[in-house]
């Protein structure tokens, strides 16, 4: 849903706008669990819940929904002769939840930077009208009619999935209550110090996948509005200086690209003491080897050396700067969801 509120706030100022969300998938779909779009009662969509021919018929099943005022599971299943004409990638079934609204709370949820889960009770007569939102500073929002003896339950369940980045279908500990957990992440940082050529691609690339992108350097020069048009904040100075000022958190990717040891090696040193979820540098097989070495005389630990990340990125081959920026989002994205990166990427210097 966060990627539709700008379509959600233009369709919204002329009438209802309801919604379909995939709750589950069995085979093969090309959209995922909490995929969503939206739809009004004279046809207009915005966003995908498979791609392909599903989308005329969820929005006819919003449409029904908003005329009854009550939500509904609908599960669509596809022959593998017949997935092209269906818009799934191959034979498979895919569950829907249709809502006759985006309750506020899910809209709130998606607005905010903090990470949030919507924990949403899809059983009985009116799946999808009921549930809670818990933020990781601590928020919590209901909304719907909820049986006192499930709040509780309910509000844990969310606290205990808010470090998910994705969502998916739970059941209640102890009640065998099927609940959406619809995840909001926390929008993820990426933190580029050294304003290289590869950083203006890297920057270019990471806004389209939501990133909060960042350019650090010490050296005033490198750090021009012409150089990084697309980048939320530019910040002069030392790598302490900087990381204090933007404070690295479990959702911040950092990249040292400067090529200069005065600034690489504090650098470094920071991010890996912090709760930072990628630290990668830029350098050669060599150099970081190097690296490794001399961080553990200084007395960083196994664990700590480890999740340095070097050379940095995917070794996917390529060699100039879009193509190392590329190697480097799939590496991030990659450690993001939990998924082995492996293996040397560019090994530039």
């Amino acid at each position: 849903m966060r990627d539709l509120l700008t379509e959600y706030d233009a369709l919204s100022r002329s009438g209802p706008v309801g919604r379909a969300m995939v709750l589950q998938v069995w085979g093969s779909a090309p959209r995922p669990e909490g995929a969503c779009m939206l739809a009004t009662p004279d046809g207009r969509i915005a966003g995908s819940v498979s791609g392909g021919c599903i989308e005329t018929a969820a929005a006819e099943k919003i449409r029904e929904a908003i005329g009854r005022g009550r939500g509904k599971r609908v599960s669509w299943g596809v022959t593998h002769e017949r997935a092209w004409e269906m818009g799934l990638s191959c034979g498979g079934t895919i569950e829907v939840l249709i809502e006759p609204r985006v309750n506020q709370e899910v809209i709130e949820a998606a607005r905010r930077e903090e990470a949030s889960i919507v924990a949403t009770l899809i059983g009985g007569d009116s799946p999808g009208d009921a549930g809670v939102v818990v933020g990781d500073a601590g928020t919590t929002a209901w909304f719907g009619r909820i049986d006192p003896g499930l709040r509780e339950p309910l509000a844990e369940l969310a606290r205990a999935n808010l470090a998910a980045l994705t969502s998916r279908v739970e059941k209640l500990p102890g009640t065998g209550i099927e609940v959406f957990l619809e995840a909001y992440p926390r929008r993820p940082t990426l933190l580029v110090f050294g304003g290289v050529h590869i950083a203006m691609a890297l920057v270019r690339m990471a806004k389209p996948l939501g990133f909060r992108t960042i350019v650090a350097d010490g050296r005033e020069g490198f750090l021009t509005r012409e150089r990084f048009p697309d980048a939320d904040q530019l910040l002069l100075g030392w790598p302490a200086e900087v990381f204090a000022q933007v404070g690295l958190d479990a959702a911040t990717c950092v990249c040292v690209l400067t090529h200069d040891p005065k600034f690489d090696e504090p650098a470094l040193e920071l991010a890996l003491r912090s709760p930072a979820c990628y630290v990668g540098a830029i350098g050669s097989r060599k150099t970081q080897a190097h690296r490794r070495e001399r961080l553990r005389a200084v007395g960083f630990t196994e664990a700590e050396v480890a999740r340095f990340h070097g050379p940095i990125g995917l070794p996917l081959g390529g060699r100039q700067p879009a193509e190392i920026a590329l190697a480097i989002l799939a590496e991030m994205t990659a450690v993001r969801y939990g998924k082995p990166a492996t293996g040397a990427g560019p090994t530039e210097g």
